[in-house]
């Protein structure tokens, strides 16, 4: 009997996909790799390896962790064991400078960008720039460390400050702020290189969009202004909000990104400006779904779902594994 190897560093992101396998009879081990050891020269066992790295891993203090990964998915690569998001979506997920590259391959539209590294360069470039503007790592995650600036007075300030401080590979983006007119964004989600569903995000409260409930701190977003929801006597407005039958040409773009980059699963985040002009911005392989919006939505549990849809695809992948090695 072979086993679906999942590859991550997060113990509370993998606990619904442990339980989705599990509702699927899908056999499975997990692989934390903050810390570890192989033997490069000895042969990886059989399976399914699926990679949910995440580019935020160094904002848990597993600094290493996506290295380390890139090292395993490589042995993994060289003796020919069936990967999900390997080897090169590892690199896509830890660049956003490379996503820019390859989603602009297909057609797909994104923010002007500068790419910068070091204050004075960073501080020079933003002048040129011009405001507002938004400032993020190369390599975040989940949103971390994306800010909005309306003014390089502002910037200058942060960067004079202690709060300054760059991704994990020093590199920074000055990018277009992209205004939304319901300041709301919107994540595409893909199993199986397939588009699932798509979800709008409120993002009045921040950038920090992880839609993981171990992430939420509040599952309710307030909308924009000094009064809540409730105050006003109306319902608060979820964060994260399944929109039923999607669809935008980029569905099509991406699918077609998603194929030519080796990617399975990843959930792929776009804005609409006030023309109505849709700007993608981010990708993000190692993809999280929040369980709210799907029990809302009517997925939670079956295979409308997105750890339903993934657990079932793993499982298919694997029985492909066993039908050709007993052929063998």
């Amino acid at each position: 009997m072979t086993d679906v190897y999942v590859l991550h560093e997060n113990n509370e992101w993998l606990a619904p996909l442990q339980a989705a396998l599990s509702r699927e009879s899908v056999p499975f081990k997990e692989w934390h790799l903050n810390e570890g050891s192989f033997t490069f020269d000895s042969a990886p066992p059989e399976g399914v390896f699926y990679n949910r790295m995440s580019a935020s891993a160094h904002t848990r203090g597993h600094l290493h962790a996506p290295d380390y990964t890139a090292s395993v998915l490589t042995w993994l690569e060289a003796h020919g064991r069936r990967v999900v998001n390997g080897a090169r979506v590892l690199a896509l997920e830890l660049s956003k400078v490379k996503q820019y590259a390859a989603l602009q391959a297909c057609g797909v539209r994104t923010p002007r960008t500068v790419v910068a590294v070091g204050k004075d360069a960073l501080r020079k470039a933003a002048r040129d720039f011009g405001a507002p503007l938004i400032l993020k790592p190369n390599r975040g995650g989940k949103g971390a460390g994306v800010q909005l600036f309306n003014t390089i007075g502002a910037v200058e300030a942060f960067l004079d400050s202690d709060a300054y401080e760059t991704g994990p590979d020093g590199i920074m983006l000055i990018q277009d702020y992209i205004k939304s007119p319901n300041a709301s964004i919107f994540r595409n989600e893909f199993v199986g290189g397939k588009h699932l569903y798509t979800v709008r995000v409120d993002t009045s409260q921040g950038f920090e969009l992880c839609p993981a409930d171990v992430c939420q701190i509040d599952d309710l977003a307030c909308p924009v202004g000094e009064e809540t929801g409730e105050e006003l006597g109306e319902s608060p407005t979820p964060r994260f909000e399944i929109v039923k039958d999607f669809d935008h040409p980029n569905l099509e773009l991406y699918e077609r990104f998603l194929r030519e980059n080796g990617i399975e699963v990843a959930g792929i985040e776009m804005i609409f400006d006030k023309d109505g002009i849709a700007w993608t911005y981010d990708v993000n392989t190692n993809t999280n779904y929040n369980p709210d919006a799907e029990e809302n939505a009517g997925y939670n549990n079956t295979a409308h779902s997105g750890m339903g849809a993934l657990s079932q695809f793993l499982g298919e992948e694997l029985a492909k594994l066993e039908i050709r090695t007993a052929a063998e």
